[in-house]
């Protein structure tokens, strides 16, 4: 340290080399972001890919099963391969139950629309009414209280 600078000269550099120390550091994380994001999106590209080619799977697989229940069990083209169409779309209608079921618990956003609607009214005496629900979870406990303004 240089014993002839002022305390401001010293707060004046060093707050220099925090600035430039931060303009690098922010420099460094975009770069790092940029190779990241590069590598996303080559792997998504590289999923893709791969999902389109299991799908070509799929459907070269429900041709062989459809000609091996011709041939080996004896049945006529046309049934094979409506039993190959019935089990996937015996499939499908399952996976769509679940994923419908799996729907129906959200919750809508109850909680922000209550604090919008909290926001909008202007009028400081009407207080938004507090709704309790059955089960609470960990982030919902105090969810009713009101501030009260000074």
């Amino acid at each position: 340290m240089r014993e002839d600078e002022s305390l401001g000269a010293l707060v004046a550099e060093a707050s220099t080399h925090i600035s430039n120390l931060v303009r690098a550091e922010i420099e460094l994380a975009k770069s790092e972001l940029k190779f990241d994001a590069k590598r996303v999106g080559m792997a998504t590209g590289l999923f893709a890919a791969a999902a389109f080619t299991l799908h070509l799977v799929l459907i070269l697989a429900s041709f062989t099963i459809a000609y091996v229940l011709h041939d080996a069990v004896g049945l006529s083209t046309w049934l094979s391969f409506l039993i190959v169409t019935v089990f996937y779309l015996v499939t499908a209608g399952i996976l769509g139950f679940v994923g419908y079921r799996r729907l129906q618990g959200l919750n809508g956003f109850k909680r922000t629309k209550r604090s919008l609607q909290s926001l909008k009214s202007t009028d400081e005496t009407v207080r938004p009414t507090p709704v309790i629900e059955k089960k609470t979870t960990a982030g919902e406990v105090g969810a009713d209280r009101v501030t009260i303004a000074p």
